[in-house]
């Protein structure tokens, strides 16, 4: 009989909070890709600056001019897929 403690057969992350705050990092003042999932087939995407890096969350200014302000996320939602933030290749 097996341990109710034993956690064996449950399914492991891709990555911890731990390693997404160093990717996130590591595009500090760069051009991020940033995909945004709203629920009910509702998805957001817009390019803008990585300009803030912080313990709990992290913030891009988006490049619209129209926009005024930045946006926030939190790494969690990062881990848990409804945001994903890709740098983009400045070598074009």
């Amino acid at each position: 009989m097996e341990e109710s403690g034993n956690n064996s057969g449950m399914i492991k992350p891709k990555h911890d909070i731990a390693h997404i705050k160093q990717t996130i990092a590591d595009s500090f003042q760069k051009q991020v890709n940033v995909t945004v999932n709203l629920g009910r087939n509702k998805v957001v995407k817009f390019c803008g600056e990585l300009s803030g890096v912080y313990p709990a969350l992290f913030t891009v200014r988006p490049n619209d001019k129209n926009f005024l302000g930045k946006t926030s996320y939190s790494y969690a939602e990062v881990l848990c897929g409804s945001v994903k933030v890709k740098p983009i290749d400045q070598a074009k």
